[in-house]
């Protein structure tokens, strides 16, 4: 889409849908659902939702770069422009029932590449890191009419999220299991020492040649799926928390608002195309959230699931067969709530001078749009709360319009 289309087309959404989309929330009351999914440890965008038409993609990707749709490891096609990685079914049986919005291009304030300041700003709704000690996400529902009953939102997981800290009454819940040591947490590890000259580049050294090590043989040098006890039971931990998710959301008296993250998705090395590391990671996000659907059952239709993570990945492989740490990626709307079957991408191309410092997919949707748009839709929270509260000093971020079914 150009970015003449991409602005006009936004307005005309605005325009005609305003009137009928207010009568809508408020007949719909308190049936809105919002699941929010944070993707640790910063997506390749350009892998999950690869830009087909882009003359320079095949270029920067070279032998991980997809094919076309119909083609042997092929993508699945969206628009015409953009594909859909192959291991995320069924996101594109979503976006064929027009339950799924594709938006490219998109990037949260932070320009730096620490996943820590990344998530920190990602979650607390500004435009620097540890400005806030609350989230956006928390000041919301403190903030929304449709908040549900004593608890306004539930956080799946260890520890509470920076985006569910905040003045509103949530609760938690979090598995007997402790979950095993992943590549977040290796990914972490990494950031801690990026200022040690000695212990830097040998722990990245380290981290490679293990990726290396571990790549299957027989199959070019790709690495195998994860398999084995410690996968089976990351998917069982998976599987659980995502029927507790449904389970507390299809609760008429619960909370309106669920919140968990995944992990692994720090491909620095054999990321692997249609099959690989990511390509298991997808596989495994996609068969959670078709659970979810099933486990949601008639609560579905009201609810509306984003995914975002706190940057994407470089344009252009690294020399471990992996891309490093980016600026722009992709967000991901899907549920029964959302006017999809659409992508949204101002995009900016992937020539050398069209690159963010020569590197990175350029951002050309600050992700505050997106999330302005999806709580002012389905939350009810308004435009003032919004701009006061729940982002602070983003008034020139107008959010976007038309994302939820009217």
């Amino acid at each position: 889409m150009r970015r003449r289309e991409f602005i006009a087309g936004g307005a005309q959404l605005a325009a005609g849908l305003l009137a009928t989309r207010v009568a809508f929330a408020e007949a719909r009351g308190g049936r809105a659902r919002f699941v929010l999914v944070i993707l640790r440890g910063a997506l390749d965008g350009l892998a999950a939702v690869p830009p087909l038409g882009d003359p320079d993609y095949p270029g920067l990707r070279r032998e991980l770069a997809f094919r076309g749709p119909g083609e042997p490891g092929g993508a699945l096609p969206l628009d015409g422009f953009f594909g859909l990685h192959p291991a995320l079914g069924f996101l594109h049986e979503c976006y064929g029932s027009r339950e799924l919005t594709v938006l490219h291009a998109v990037a949260s304030p932070y320009r730096e590449r620490s996943h820590f300041d990344g998530q920190d700003v990602l979650e607390n709704g500004t435009s620097h890191p540890h400005a806030l000690q609350t989230g956006w996400l928390n000041r919301a529902l403190s903030a929304s009419p449709t908040r549900g009953g004593r608890e306004a939102g539930v956080s799946l997981g260890q520890n509470l999220p920076l985006v569910m800290r905040g003045p509103a009454a949530v609760t938690s819940w979090s598995s007997s299991r402790l979950a095993a040591l992943d590549e977040d947490t290796l990914a972490r590890i990494t950031d801690l020492y990026a200022g040690d000259a000695l212990l830097a580049p040998r722990l990245a050294d380290a981290l490679a040649a293990n990726a290396i090590a571990a790549a299957g043989e027989g199959d070019g040098g790709m690495p195998k799926p994860v398999d084995g006890p410690g996968a089976a039971r990351g998917k069982a931990r998976y599987a659980e928390v995502v029927r507790a998710a449904a389970g507390f959301l299809r609760r008429e008296d619960g909370p309106k608002v669920a919140v968990f993250d995944t992990s692994g998705w720090d491909t620095h090395a054999n990321e692997g195309a249609a099959q690989g590391q990511l390509a298991g990671r997808l596989a495994e996000l996609d068969a959670g959230l078709a659970m979810l659907r099933t486990e949601l059952g008639t609560t579905w239709k009201d609810t509306a699931v984003l995914l975002v993570t706190e940057f994407g990945r470089t344009a252009a492989l690294n020399g471990t067969r992996g891309t490093d740490h980016g600026t722009a990626t992709v967000a991901f709307l899907l549920g029964g709530a959302v006017a999809g079957g659409r992508v949204l991408a101002d995009w900016p191309g992937l020539a050398a001078h069209r690159l963010y410092q020569g590197r990175d997919l350029a951002a050309t949707l600050d992700v505050r749009a997106l999330l302005k748009g999806v709580l002012a839709e389905q939350l009810d929270v308004s435009p003032q709360s919004l701009e006061r509260e729940v982002f602070p000093d983003s008034s020139a971020i107008r959010p976007l319009r038309g994302l939820i079914r009217a």
